[in-house]
């Protein structure tokens, strides 16, 4: 049986960290139609796992005892019918988070980080919105008035950044507009993900919710986006009435 290789430095367990909640937004987000459908509650006991390559999976918990590496929380499955969805959701939203940490300074003990790496680590963590606050929206929340304001004519599909609209400015003064858009846009997070805005990607917005999401994300190609009329993101596609 082939040695586990953890992460060496508190780079590679940021890494870590990064690929795990990506994979675990994914699941409560883009991914939910298929995560609702795998928490059957007439399974036994199920959890969700995020890995650091970013897919995620609901499965047994492990037998080994302890286990190799922290575990997650534990039944995610038997409340699935019992509560209303975006409760239900949050839940395993929280315990997420909680998992996420355990791992992290799991794999930082192993490699006897000091005090100050510790503290490193934990600042680069909390750069991130954490998965509670991307799935519940509090995330969003929080930028709204930072956000890209446009009409849904002016979401253009096909840019590589999002659009805001605003009046012809003089030339001077567009410089100074474009240089506070892009720190606007800074602060503007993928709905998906939960990462900031990067110049250098493709970016669609919901013309439903009006989210933004990075293309890649939602598997949205420019070329795609020129052929859309109407774009739903995969949450409003999924939504439904829950009794």
């Amino acid at each position: 049986m082939a040695a586990r290789l953890y992460p060496r430095s508190v780079e590679e367990v940021f890494k870590d960290f990064k690929g795990r909640r990506v994979a675990l937004v994914k699941a409560l987000t883009t991914d939910v139609e298929e995560f609702y459908q795998q928490c059957d509650p007439e399974r036994e006991n199920l959890c969700l796992y995020g890995h650091p390559h970013g897919e995620w999976e609901v499965n047994l918990p492990v037998e080994e005892v302890p286990p190799e590496l922290p575990e997650p929380a534990l039944g995610i499955n038997f409340a699935r019918d019992g509560m209303q969805e975006k409760d239900w959701l949050a839940l395993i939203a929280v315990h997420s988070d909680s998992w996420l940490l355990s791992v992290a300074f799991y794999f930082g003990a192993r490699i006897s980080i000091d005090k100050a790496d510790r503290k490193r680590l934990f600042s680069m963590i909390n750069e991130l919105p954490t998965v509670f606050e991307v799935v519940t929206g509090a995330a969003k929340k929080l930028q709204k008035e930072k956000s890209p304001v446009s009409n849904s004519s002016s979401k253009s599909k096909s840019n590589s950044k999002p659009v805001k609209v605003s009046k012809p400015q003089p030339k001077d003064e567009e410089e100074e507009l474009d240089e506070e858009e892009d720190d606007e846009h800074g602060e503007t997070l993928c709905g998906a993900c939960g990462d900031n805005y990067a110049s250098d990607e493709f970016w669609i917005c919901c013309d439903i919710c009006e989210k933004w999401f990075h293309g890649k994300c939602v598997k949205i190609t420019p070329a795609k986006a020129e052929q859309i009329k109407q774009y739903k993101c995969p949450s409003c596609c999924n939504k439904r009435p829950r009794p």
